[in-house]
């Protein structure tokens, strides 16, 4: 693909970030199928300008007349259909294996993304193959510690300043990236969002908001999600399984997304009580 400017993920951009396993291309294609559809449905279908229907026909003859005229305006048509062409959808470079990035245009990833996963919990229909999660960017900076408190000052507000409060968790991940601390990072977002109101409190079980951090390179990706653990932590794959289907999964089994979050350790009291049930 191209490298050109706009086709990297860079800062400033905002979109959706996907992760699959392998095959790209194809969760490039599922993306647009799943994201066109539900965008189709909240936002209605894209619309597209034609410069050439907005002339009338007697400067369409006087253009014609004019070769140099007519290859002027040829130009200059290609250039403005190229500007309003810019889809809702476009894939760019993410900077990593395995992980797509789509930038939106006019729309709102995170209700979108919501939208999607609460339509397939709702009815556990299976509607991609290699798409594994799919996380609203409602917005990205540089990934260097300075930038990102700066940027997230104002970012968080919407979600944590006063009087608007809640409960969250913060979940990083870093691809190709070896600059940044985990620890700092959470450290100091999280003294941001209390910062905005003492009254937003970490909540590791069921938070309402969860700070999703991606940084992918010297690009930091962020967005403060709904619904992430009734969600399976935006996986598009274990949303539509049943209680039942959940229930028999291996409990052994260790996933990419199972290593976000933190794990509180257990207590010698829940130990003992884990033993007892075993025996009886």
């Amino acid at each position: 693909r191209p490298r050109g400017s706009g086709r990297q993920l860079e800062a400033g951009m905002r979109g959706i970030l996907i992760t699959c396993n392998m095959n790209e291309r194809k969760c490039v294609g599922e993306a647009y199928s799943l994201l066109g559809e539900y965008g189709d449905l909240l936002y209605g279908p894209e619309q597209f300008s034609d410069p050439e229907e907005r002339l009338s026909g007697s400067e369409k003859e006087e253009d014609e007349d004019d070769v140099e005229a007519a290859l002027k305006k040829e130009v200059d048509q290609i250039r403005t259909s190229t500007e309003q062409k810019l889809r809702r959808f476009q894939s760019v470079e993410s900077g990593a294996n395995n992980v797509v990035f789509i930038r939106t245009r006019g729309i709102e990833p995170e209700n979108l993304v919501h939208h999607i996963l609460k339509d397939m919990y709702a009815t556990k229909k299976k509607k991609t193959r290699v798409i594994l999660r799919m996380l609203p960017i409602s917005g990205t900076c540089k990934a260097f510690m300075e930038d990102m408190k700066k940027y997230t000052e104002t970012f968080f507000e919407p979600w944590f300043k006063a009087p608007n409060k809640g409960t969250f968790q913060i979940v990083y991940k870093a691809r190709n990236n070896s600059h940044m601390s985990r620890e700092e990072v959470i450290k100091e977002l999280a003294g941001i969002v209390g910062s905005l109101n003492p009254e937003n409190k970490v909540d590791l079980n069921n938070p309402q908001y969860t700070v999703v951090v991606e940084i992918i390179k010297n690009v930091c990706c962020l967005s403060v999600v709904r619904d992430y653990v009734l969600f399976r932590k935006y996986n598009l794959q274990e949303v539509v399984k049943s209680n039942k289907e959940d229930a028999q999964q291996n409990p052994s089994t260790v996933t990419e997304e199972q290593n976000l979050t933190v794990v509180k350790p257990e207590t010698e009291e829940e130990k003992s009580s884990e033993v007892k049930q075993e025996n009886k």
